[in-house]
């Protein structure tokens, strides 16, 4: 057997690099990302690109297999934190930013990081402001594709 048909037939796991098209969609059907209609993803087994709990749902898949798994908060995006949600004052925001309950702002962290928060809801001078990841608290379907896995060449 030639190296190329053994590499055809190498499923995911620890130190293999995977092309894949994938698809994310929430509990009611509603899609949130898929690139299948595009170029396919890549990413190395542990590098950080995919959620531990996705990758370990492709271990054992080979190229041209599919699948589709129901990613539980706890392995995906985690639970929803109510202690992630902050109270603002309206005066701690500009005069002239239309707020209203969706809107993502950018905000900095102790360490001046970015992070994300999304307007909750408005009560009077108050501005709830929500710092879950927005798929926090879903069980998602992960829906895939797998193209190509090879071994990934570590330095």
């Amino acid at each position: 057997m030639s190296e190329l048909s053994d590499r055809s037939q190498l499923p995911v796991g620890p130190n293999t690099k995977v092309t894949l098209h994938f698809s994310l969609a929430l509990e009611d059907g509603s899609e949130v990302d898929s690139n299948f209609e595009g170029e396919p993803a890549t990413f190395v087994v542990g590098d950080g690109n995919l959620l531990p709990g996705f990758e370990e749902a492709l271990f054992g898949l080979i190229p041209g297999a599919e699948g589709v798994f129901d990613i539980l908060p706890e392995q995906g995006f985690g639970p929803h934190n109510p202690s992630n949600i902050q109270r603002f004052s309206r005066k701690d925001f500009d005069a002239d930013l239309d707020l209203a309950p969706g809107l993502m702002l950018s905000f900095a962290d102790a360490s001046q990081s970015e992070l994300p928060g999304v307007v909750a809801a408005l009560e009077n001078d108050v501005v709830m402001v929500d710092f879950n990841h927005p798929l926090a608290g879903h069980t998602i379907t992960f829906s895939v594709k797998i193209l190509d896995v090879v071994p990934s060449v570590t330095h």
